[in-house]
């Protein structure tokens, strides 16, 4: 009677255990899943700049176009390389004197940024680093000359800046 006894016990612990295996087993398999969460943020000094994120890529182009809605109001275009090259889709952009607007979209695998700095070196303003999707950065030039370029380590150096013309 008593072997009887412990082989029942036996058997209701050996199905307890398997329960309990079971259920964390599944357990582990409900909770597993995908989850993605990024976040992003940018310690580069900025001058008088304002920086937001669009929805639209914008088209590509070397030339400034005035906005009607305000004089002396302009925006140029900047894509980076798509394929991930370090480079932009243009080396010279031209813009007038005044709100100058940079559109700058990055589609490739790499974070890039857009950083303008005056003929004396000093950062005049740069958009977050980022990647996929489209930044905008707003800046108030005088006419001359700026260089744009990514300040990603090495970016530049590998040949990822242009000119800036403010007419």
């Amino acid at each position: 009677m008593r072997q009887h006894a412990a082989a029942n016990a036996s058997r209701r612990v050996a199905s307890a255990i398997s329960s309990f295996a079971l259920v964390a087993t599944v357990a582990a398999l409900t909770g597993c899943g995908s989850s993605s969460s990024s976040s992003s943020s940018s310690s580069a000094a900025q001058a008088p700049t304002t920086s937001s994120a669009t929805a639209a890529a914008p088209a590509t182009s070397s030339t400034a176009s005035t906005t009607g809605a305000a004089a002396g109001a302009s925006s140029v275009s900047l894509e980076a390389n798509k394929e991930g090259q370090l480079e932009y889709s243009t080396k010279s952009l031209t813009a007038k004197a005044g709100k100058v607007t940079v559109n700058f979209t990055n589609a490739a695998p790499l974070a890039h940024n857009v950083t303008i700095e005056s003929s004396s070196g000093s950062s005049v303003g740069a958009t977050p680093t980022f990647t996929g999707g489209s930044k905008q950065l707003t800046v108030t030039l005088k006419p001359g000359t700026y260089k744009f370029f990514c300040s990603v380590p090495g970016h530049r150096q590998a040949g990822m800046e242009g000119t800036l013309t403010v007419k």
